[in-house]
């Protein structure tokens, strides 16, 4: 059976970087993801926006590299930013408490609890 593939580019602007990852994002693929974000902090790099759009899986272990890379960056003056997850990867981030990886207006958002208002009196 094929390794599962993961494609990652990266656009640079001044000292913004814009990476766009495709495929699955698992065991064997995390350590790319960790690679080129650590390639970002190297270069001098201030944000890094992670479109995520065409990201087909993401398990534990690419969730973690998000993580250790979040602190890494927070620890080196540098902000990362996670764009566009599928539904399924919002929610994992939602349930582990990680929704600050996601830029604010990607967020997954949490229905609202309000009770409706009761309209007109009792019979």
């Amino acid at each position: 059976m094929p390794h599962p593939q993961l494609s990652i580019h990266r656009h640079d602007r001044a000292t913004r970087a814009l990476i766009t990852l495709a495929g699955e994002i698992d065991l064997a693929t995390a350590p790319l993801v960790r690679a080129a974000l650590a390639a970002c902090m190297r270069d001098g790099i201030r944000t890094a926006d992670v479109d995520l759009t065409a990201v087909t899986f993401c398990d534990g272990s690419g969730l973690n590299a998000f993580l250790t890379a979040s602190q890494l960056a927070t620890d080196a003056g540098m902000t990362l930013q996670l764009h566009y997850p599928p539904p399924t990867m919002a929610r994992i981030i939602e349930l582990t408490g990680s929704g600050f990886l996601l830029h604010e207006l990607h967020a997954a958002r949490r229905p609202s609890r309000r009770v409706p208002a009761v309209v007109g009196g009792a019979p």
